[in-house]
């Protein structure tokens, strides 16, 4: 396995960086983080410069490995993230793209890259909990429709989403696994409710989602109908194998600013501190090679992650959470002060061995997809 750049890749890697160094000081400032209107329009239009400079079909168009390099360039610069838009250009947007047709891809495709749409993501259950497929969400079949019942939870950024990656149940009497359909709902659909939930960090990112009859047509259906479960591991393939790689960059910079700190305020001078660091900067090391790994197996399987990426979200989960348990350790009291960006990424990491499926989920999709083990009763 060949883990290192060819020349076009670091020709791409060089373009990109002296792009970066022109585009990024010529940005508006951020918003505030409540306001999520300016947020979306923010973030849209940091798509649009990426669009209109070339760069914004590195999600799906170019290979694994340029995304790669895209990733790594853009958080190195301290570049916007994908923010409000991150289900459309991580999730649904290589979903469509691998699993759609020319109709869906030319229909959401292009909306996604040039920053004019943005999704939300409706897997989550409320009484479902990490098994996602107990969902109990329904979709009639009425002629050229499905009508859809039920209610979705933790929908990332549901109050300005424009589409929605939504599972529904279509065969109530088939095993739970095969009754499942993928569909792109519009939000703006006359049935669909959204509440804003506020998060322990005090944001409120998150949604919960009630549809009342929405009628979403047959034609937004991604897959075949009863197949969603297949298309929805391409998606959680593309969330937990290449989604985070950006933030893999961005924990190596904060270690690096954390050894720094520690250096101004004395902590350096604690052995246990110093041991904690060294050993977290060999576990990003560590976790970023198993990126390119990972990247390198998607290049030889069509562009679709595999399921080495339960290992990386595993892993990568609970090594960031020990990043900010240790920041904490280097900031002492001042760790309590929510003006200070690591005490609010310290409450963030909380949620990554829940996110994008439990550590649990992870361990089980490890033991018997990778290792063999017989499944569990």
């Amino acid at each position: 396995m060949d883990l290192t750049y060819t020349p076009e890749e670091e020709e791409f890697r060089a373009r990109l960086r002296q792009w970066l160094g022109k585009a990024l000081p010529t940005l508006p400032a951020e918003p505030s983080p409540d306001d999520w209107p300016g947020r979306r329009a923010h973030d849209l239009g940091w798509q649009r410069m990426l669009y209109d400079a070339g760069y914004a079909d590195v999600h799906w168009d170019a290979s694994p490995t340029t995304r790669l390099i895209f990733l790594e360039e853009t958080e190195r610069a301290g570049a916007p993230y994908v923010g409000a838009n991150f289900v459309g250009l991580l999730h649904a947007g290589p979903t469509i793209a691998a699993e759609g047709t020319a109709e869906q891809r030319a229909r959401w495709l292009p909306p996604i890259l040039c920053g004019e749409e943005v999704w939300c993501q409706g897997f989550s259950e409320p009484d479902a909990g990490s098994d996602l497929a107990a969902l109990r969400t329904r979709a009639c079949r009425d002629g050229d429709d499905y009508v859809v019942t039920g209610s979705k939870i933790w929908t990332s950024h549901a109050e300005v989403a424009d589409w929605c990656e939504l599972l529904v149940r279509t065969d109530p009497s088939a095993p739970k696994h095969r009754g499942i359909t993928w569909l792109a709902m519009p939000m703006d659909a006359p049935g669909v409710t959204v509440r804003p939930l506020r998060t322990l960090a005090g944001s409120a990112e998150f949604a919960e989602v009630f549809l009342d009859e929405v009628r979403v047509p047959v034609a937004n259906r991604v897959g075949e109908e009863n197949d969603g479960w297949r298309v929805t591991m391409v998606t959680l393939s593309f969330e937990r194998g290449t989604a985070f790689v950006g933030e893999v960059v961005a924990c190596r910079r904060v270690l690096g600013e954390l050894a720094r700190t520690a250096r101004e305020n004395g902590r350096w001078d604690d052995p246990g501190v110093r041991r904690r660091l060294g050993r977290l900067n060999a576990e990003f090391r560590a976790l970023w090679r198993l990126t390119q790994w990972n990247v390198s197996e998607a290049e030889a399987n069509g562009g679709v992650p595999g399921v080495g990426g339960s290992v990386f979200k595993l892993r990568y989960s609970h090594a960031r959470q020990e990043l900010y348990d240790t920041a904490a350790d280097v900031l002492g009291p001042d760790c309590l002060d929510l003006d200070r960006p690591w005490t609010l990424d310290r409450l963030s990491s909380l949620a990554y061995t829940i996110a994008a499926g439990t550590s649990q989920i992870q361990r089980t999709i490890v033991a018997e997809r990778i290792l063999g083990l017989p499944k569990g009763r």
